[in-house]
């Protein structure tokens, strides 16, 4: 009688030594970088658009289970050359940790896995069960960037849908009003929590279904396109839904209802149109074996590949020791700067959100025609993760701020110091401010974020320094915002090189 189809083939001893060893170093990764996984679990377990993180591993595991048979006629043998990976990996996630890039980190983590296993095992190995080990990529918090494009286009399809339907539409940035009330598009309506859930089921779902490449990579592509345009289909019904009933629908918990009951709708039926392309697996074909006979996992290539990974935490711990040891906050301006002199008040009763700082100051300077300006620092003595300078959620006016809303934003040259800066326009009730922001990481003044983390990662390595300071200058408007630029542009002409020696 034969094996059910269940049943997991006796593992020969090559096997059975080679999962001990291979298991001892995935586990010893995993303590190395213990810290790297628990910000990816925290993040799972308060954060609804990232719980999925929960059961990637269980996916993955149950996925290599699948190719028991296949994997039992290979002969597991390492590979050494992997371990160049490996420490190029563990480099990479030293950068992403001296630099507070905590996505970076957690993909150069989760990137370790299939190259421990490849180093272990070998690269036949790593090649069989490849799918389940790049759907471990999942488990990384990634996705946060794409809200504020995601938001803008839920907020053009949104509009464009309305004015086609007929109803008139006064937008300005994400806020809109129409003739039965006002709207304005939050992180929640930019869909990214259905996107990545909708990208996580459709790879798996195309991995299970199809067995040509073509067709799965064209279902992946459906089910990262599907979820956009849905959100913005579901962003409309709920406006529509609202308007209809005279604002007493959609507004209250059956707006997230119907989100996701439409959104469990689309995705149903986009899995019921794919079945009608399945493919049957093929019958697995016979594993080659690997040269030279019987496979064989060297327990000093295991040891080899531990202290490789472990290139990383011992390094960072080195850098943050020298970044100990010179931090300091330290913050002044002075009390005058060219023709402007400090003033008390100030052109409006605004501070922008900086997180985690370790000291802030806010001063208002006047000029001799009463032209005012108002001037922010946040300074950062020891930069790491939640208490960073270039971090999202940064920002001139929190979301659903009750007095203060963001109409525009942009990257404008400037014909002073520093050059660029990012422009925000605000508008309260009373009054209008245009607020000009930039960075300052070991030395280098900019507006990129990219940049911004490259001068922090050569600072902290090369000299030591993990201090940074953002700087904001605003000035109020009543109806052009042209007449603050002016000022402000009058005003950095002066203080430019006292604002980049502040902190210092």
């Amino acid at each position: 009688m034969s094996a059910p189809a269940w049943a997991v083939p006796a593992a020969p001893a090559a096997w059975r030594r080679a999962l001990a060893l291979a298991a001892a170093a995935l586990l010893a990764l995993a303590l190395l970088y213990a810290g790297t996984v628990a910000s990816m679990a925290a993040i799972w377990w308060r954060s609804d658009t990232f719980a999925h993180g929960f059961v990637i591993l269980p996916i993955s595991l149950y996925l290599v289970w699948r190719r028991r048979r296949h994997l039992a006629a290979m002969a597991p043998r390492g590979e050494p050359r992997a371990l160049a990976v490996l420490a190029v990996l563990a480099l990479v996630w030293l950068v992403a940790r001296v630099g507070g890039v905590l996505v970076a980190e957690q993909l150069a983590f989760v990137a370790m896995i299939p190259a421990a296993v490849t180093a272990v095992l070998g690269a036949a190995v790593a090649r069989a069960v490849a799918f389940p080990l790049a759907y471990l990529f999942f488990m990384v918090p990634v996705g946060e960037a794409l809200v504020p494009p995601l938001m803008e286009f839920t907020a053009d399809f949104t509009v464009a849908l309305l004015r086609l339907t007929g109803i008139p539409v006064y937008r300005e940035g994400l806020f809109f009003s129409i003739p039965s009330g006002d709207w304005s598009v939050v992180e929640g309506c930019s869909g990214v929590r259905y996107l990545i859930a909708s990208t996580a089921l459709g790879t798996l779902y195309a991995y299970l279904t199809y067995t040509s490449l073509r067709r799965r990579l064209l279902f992946i592509a459906a089910s990262v396109v599907t979820p956009i345009v849905a959100n913005g289909l579901r962003a409309y019904m709920i406006v529509m839904i609202a308007h209809l009933s005279d604002m007493r629908l959609a507004l209250g918990v059956d707006h997230i209802i119907y989100g996701w009951v439409f959104f469990g709708l689309v995705i149903g039926l986009m899995f019921w149109i794919g079945g009608f392309w399945r493919e049957d697996e093929r019958p697995p074909e016979q594993a080659p074996q690997a040269p030279g006979g019987a496979g064989r996992v060297r327990p000093a290539l295991v040891l080899a590949a531990v202290a490789v990974a472990g290139l990383g935490p011992g390094l960072a711990a080195a850098v943050q020791a020298r970044i100990d040891a010179a931090a300091s906050a330290r913050l002044a301006l002075p009390a005058a700067i060219g023709p402007w002199t400090a003033a008390e008040g100030g052109p409006a009763a605004w501070r922008p959100r900086y997180l985690g700082t370790d000291a802030e100051l806010q001063r208002t300077y006047r000029d001799a025609a009463g032209r005012v300006v108002g001037v922010y620092l946040a300074y950062y003595a020891d930069q790491r993760q939640d208490h960073e300078l270039v971090n999202s959620q940064n920002v001139m006016v929190v979301q659903k701020d009750p007095v203060w809303r963001q109409t525009a934003a942009a990257q404008v040259a400037v014909p002073v110091p520093p050059g660029r800066v990012r422009e925000a326009v605000l508008r309260s009730a009373a009054t209008g401010l245009v607020a000009w922001s930039w960075d300052r990481i070991g030395g280098v003044e900019t507006t990129s974020p990219y940049v911004g983390k490259l001068a922090e990662v050569a600072a902290k390595i090369l000299h030591g320094d993990g201090s940074a300071v953002g700087v904001v200058v605003y000035a109020p408007f009543e109806e052009d915002p042209a007449a603050a630029r002016e000022v402000l542009a009058q005003f950095l002409r002066a203080a430019a090189p006292v604002l980049r020696e502040a902190g210092r």
